[in-house]
């Protein structure tokens, strides 16, 4: 029997982002599912699409762009594990 990597998951993705980014609101979800047969799908349909809703202090002064950038570096080696989309919405 082979074992099948399933990426990863939106407990770890939320457990990292507070970690990283002590955020003052935060979701994560897994929208794999709804994204089954498309492009960066694992066929388990979860692990693979996120979308992440967050507001951080970490965020004030800062562009959206720089504040997208802080969630996709705090993410980084998840990416490299094969989370294949990421939606972030600031809030």
């Amino acid at each position: 029997m082979v074992a099948m990597s399933i990426g990863p998951n939106a407990a770890a993705l939320d457990h990292r982002l507070r970690q990283r980014l002590a955020p003052s609101e935060l979701e994560v979800l897994d929208e794999s599912a709804d994204h089954a047969g498309h492009a960066g799908s694992n066929g388990t349909d979860f692990g693979t699409h996120f979308r992440v809703r967050i507001a951080s202090p970490m965020f004030a002064g800062k562009t959206r762009v720089q504040r997208h950038r802080l969630v996709y570096d705090a993410l980084q080696d998840f990416i490299d594990q094969g989370l294949h989309a990421l939606a972030i919405e600031v809030l």
